[in-house]
């Protein structure tokens, strides 16, 4: 994996990069005055970043689709009365001819076109010798490799001042979230690209105001570099997404409210994380331990299963132990969902290994 992040910790040249980083704005420009209201406030509260989109790829065609390039030239006005950097959605490379034009500090592509590689790679393309930031949105479908994908395609293309924007993930299942957030997918981003600054979009993921704080303080608590906040003069009327934007006066409330975390303990109980630690660590070499032995036995039931002619997936079986299983974690307060993967990924484990022994 090739991704050059610029390592001197300035995800937008010109903009404080100590955390969390806030970049807060309405969902849609919807005309000159809601757009300079609105930043005028968030610039009294010493916010550094205006979003607002643009040009707003929906669903269904009847829906407000944004104001186009003409709110573009309300974006430069933000900038020239506030000092403020701004920031829009681009999904193609009219948009990003356009935005470049007008002096966008900051582009991001949606979810839906960082699902679609042909497009990223002509919005990359586009970007070849320019000196802009630019932040992908995962994809719509939980795909971490797709994410990465984008990411590179943009980095291949010269772009340094890059980073990424969790904003949840689409899914069948009803749930309390418009998007599910599935954190584990960007904190494997993480690991994956060491360094590379993760905006959290608690909006797109919540669906609901009423939401937004608590998930705020998650990614704050799992150290995401900061937040895009959508962010409205009168959210009630908007003209897209009215039930998941908040006023400024709400927005300052959470941020003076959030607990912010740090990564180390000072040396007075340093000693005491350490020793948990390393709790952690003996406890995992034991999990360990017991599934080499696990398989062990499971390599032997797929002997037994060779000698007599039986097949290796026994549903009845498997259902059975799934349901017990489920149970006792339960019991332990340990979640459903928790146990099942566990043990989904400990069956899968086991029927390779008699497939093996069956091969042999």
């Amino acid at each position: 994996m090739n991704i050059k992040i610029n390592v001197a910790g300035t995800l937008i040249p010109g903009v404080d990069c100590k955390k969390p980083l806030i970049i807060a704005g309405p969902c849609s420009a919807e005309t000159e005055e809601q757009v300079i209201t609105v930043a005028r406030e968030l610039a009294a509260m010493g916010i550094k970043v205006f979003r607002a989109g643009i040009w707003k790829p929906r669903t269904r065609p009847d829906a407000f689709e944004g104001v186009g390039a003409a709110g573009l030239a309300w974006l430069r006005r933000v900038r020239e009365e506030t000092g403020m950097k701004v920031a829009t959605e681009v999904a193609n490379v009219k948009h990003v001819y356009e935005a470049l034009k007008n002096s966008v500090d900051v582009l991001w592509i949606g979810a839906r076109t960082t699902a679609n590689p042909f497009a990223v790679q002509e919005i990359a393309d586009s970007l070849r010798g320019v000196d802009v930031t630019v932040l992908v949105k995962n994809p719509v479908n939980p795909d971490v490799e797709l994410w990465i994908g984008a990411l590179e395609r943009v980095s291949a293309a010269g772009i340094t001042h890059i980073g990424a924007i969790h904003r949840g993930f689409s899914s069948y299942v009803k749930s309390v979230y418009r998007n599910d957030p599935h954190w584990q997918i960007p904190i494997e981003l993480r690991r994956r690209i060491p360094g590379l600054p993760i905006i959290n979009d608690p909006s797109h993921i919540s669906g609901k105001r009423e939401m937004i704080m608590e998930l705020c303080q998650s990614a704050i608590d799992l150290d995401f570099d900061g937040l895009m906040v959508e962010t409205h003069c009168s959210p009630e009327q908007a003209w897209s997404d009215s039930a998941q934007q908040v006023t400024p006066q709400h927005l300052e409330y959470i941020i003076k409210n959030m607990v912010l975390r740090k990564q180390d303990v000072d040396n007075k109980n340093a000693v005491t994380l350490e020793e948990l630690r390393m709790q952690i660590d003996k406890l995992d070499d034991e999990v360990l331990n017991v599934m080499e032995q696990r398989m062990n036995i499971s390599e032997k039931i797929g002997l037994f299963k060779k000698e007599n002619n039986v097949t290796i997936l026994q549903t009845n079986r498997w259902n059975e132990l799934l349901k017990k299983r489920i149970n006792t974690g339960l019991s332990k307060g340990l979640s459903e969902g928790f146990v099942q993967k566990i043990y989904s990924a400990i069956h899968e484990e086991s029927i390779q290994h008699q497939k093996m022994v069956m091969k042999n």
